[in-house]
């Protein structure tokens, strides 16, 4: 059976606590009541956005004292008063240290009846916005909020960002900004300043330190003005959880115009992609109604052809029992031009959540990997039965569902010990994984017991033997909640 591909419908914004917003003070007033060193921080960010700042305070602290000598781009102005109604005409933003409850609620109505948004430092419940932890690299600016809940996990948070984010992006953020007006004077097509800013991105990144030149901004114009062929990018999912993802199979996604994705990638993985980006379903599955593979080479060299970057996302590995050659073969035949990002395998994500190496040393020489089916869904005839038999190979089976119990039965009658120990994992990775350890001989009535219903792939190998003896043996310590989750014991 073959169905059509079909349109994915855009997953809706879950619900915000808060909705991150920047505000524009160059030049605008902004009023602060309060003199301690509290009030004196929050001076300090609205100078550094650019307000002009006004301080009420009838004895203001030193620090507020020494920011008004030396702000950091907006001037502050000091009045050594309380605040009054008037004072807020003309202001855009209010903020205010209060004592207690009752002052905060005052100096909240009366910001609010002079239509100015107000926040009372520490009493989000008179605050219409919130101040986060920022990462500074303007004009990139990233703000982090956690609605109140936890400051601390909010300063963290952006103390890894820092780290991750080199110094040097300032001064690219801030060419971004002096360019953009001559960019768009040019007057290109979409995908024409698409390529641009993605020339622009790769070339920050690979040297964020470096000042940017009129050099630059003239080598990244020619291949802009040209018009933008398309592409397509075979690109592994990975096994399910999304934090497997590669930095560059991350950056594939978020460049895509169009997503033809498979029943097996996880909905999550796509998340990650740009929202404008047109997302495909091209159901292939195994043992289900799929899209016929000729339809899907037509599609995504159809798209391609009219300008569009394709990724062509795939679980596991791209080039594993993913039909990457046809896909390959298609592209080059259209003169289309192909790359593939790799991605963990299934196999890969199941030893690692199982925590056993594929290549123990004494145990397994080699790592082989077969599929459960051929084109006609039924067990291959070709598979080399003397090596699934050889003790000192790790066997890896893909696509398995239908076929295991003959699979089984003819290594049985081709040498494999009985006795080997094997592992099914299903949705490895993910949040509904599943494992199942036995002999190999047992395991295909273990599967039939409690049927799966998502991908499953099986792992055949004296390695395992360990894995099997913690779970089945009672004197072992209690599994961890996570184990718990991962092992069931049959």
């Amino acid at each position: 059976m073959s169905r059509a591909p079909s349109p994915l419908r855009s997953v809706r914004m879950g619900p915000l606590t808060r909705l991150p917003a920047f505000f524009a003070l160059e030049s605008k007033r902004a009023i602060v009541a309060g003199g301690t060193q509290a009030a004196a921080w929050k001076a300090e960010l609205l100078s550094a956005a650019g307000a002009r700042v006004e301080v009420f305070a009838p004895a203001p602290s030193e620090d507020m004292l020494a920011l008004a000598i030396d702000p950091p781009q907006g001037a502050i102005t000091i009045h050594q008063r309380t605040w009054t109604r008037d004072d807020f005409a003309g202001a855009a933003i209010a903020v205010a240290d209060c004592a207690d409850d009752a002052e905060a609620a005052e100096f909240a109505a009366a910001a609010r009846a002079a239509g100015v948004p107000v926040n009372v430092i520490d009493r989000p419940a008179f605050c219409d916005f919130s101040f986060g932890a920022i990462v500074n690299r303007s004009p990139l600016v990233i703000g982090i909020s956690t609605d109140g809940a936890s400051p601390v996990f909010g300063q963290t948070i952006r103390a890894k960002i820092e780290a991750l984010i080199p110094k040097g992006f300032a001064r690219w953020a801030e060419a971004a900004r002096i360019w953009r007006p001559r960019v768009q004077a040019l007057a290109l097509p979409f995908r024409g300043r698409r390529t641009f800013w993605e020339r622009f991105t790769d070339r920050a990144v690979a040297a964020p330190n470096a000042a940017p030149a009129e050099s630059d901004l003239d080598a990244l114009l020619k291949p802009a003005a040209a018009p933008s062929a398309g592409a397509v990018t075979l690109v592994g999912a990975g096994p399910g959880d999304p934090e497997l993802l590669t930095l560059r199979a991350l950056r594939a996604l978020q460049s895509a115009d169009v997503i033809l994705f498979d029943d097996l990638v996880s909905t999550d993985i796509l998340d990650f992609a740009r929202r404008e980006a047109k997302k495909m379903l091209v159901g292939k599955t195994g043992h289900a109604p799929s899209c016929k593979q000729d339809d899907i080479n037509a599609l995504m060299i159809s798209l391609a052809k009219a300008g569009r970057r394709v990724v062509r996302l795939k679980g596991g590995d791209p080039m594993l029992f993913g039909r990457a050659d046809e896909e390959i073969a298609a592209c080059r035949a259209a003169g289309i031009a192909v790359e593939v990002v790799p991605g963990i395998t299934a196999a890969q994500g199941a030893a690692s959540r199982l925590l056993v190496s594929l290549t123990r040393r004494g145990q397994a020489r080699r790592v082989q990997y077969i599929t459960g089916h051929g084109h006609d869904g039924q067990l291959p005839s070709d598979i080399d039965w003397t090596s699934i038999a050889d003790p000192a190979a790790t066997t890896v089976v893909y696509m398995p569902a239908k076929t295991l119990p003959e699979l089984v039965a003819t290594a049985l009658r081709c040498g494999l010990d009985p006795a080997t120990p094997a592992v099914a994992v299903e949705q490895a990775t993910r949040a509904g994984e599943r494992v199942i350890a036995a002999t190999i001989a047992e395991l295909p009535a273990r599967i039939a017991a409690e049927p799966p219903s998502g991908p499953v792939v099986v792992l055949i190998g004296r390695v395992f033997a360990d894995y099997r003896e913690i779970a089945l043996d009672e004197s072992m310590p209690a599994p961890s909640a996570g184990e718990k989750r991962r092992l069931q014991r049959l």
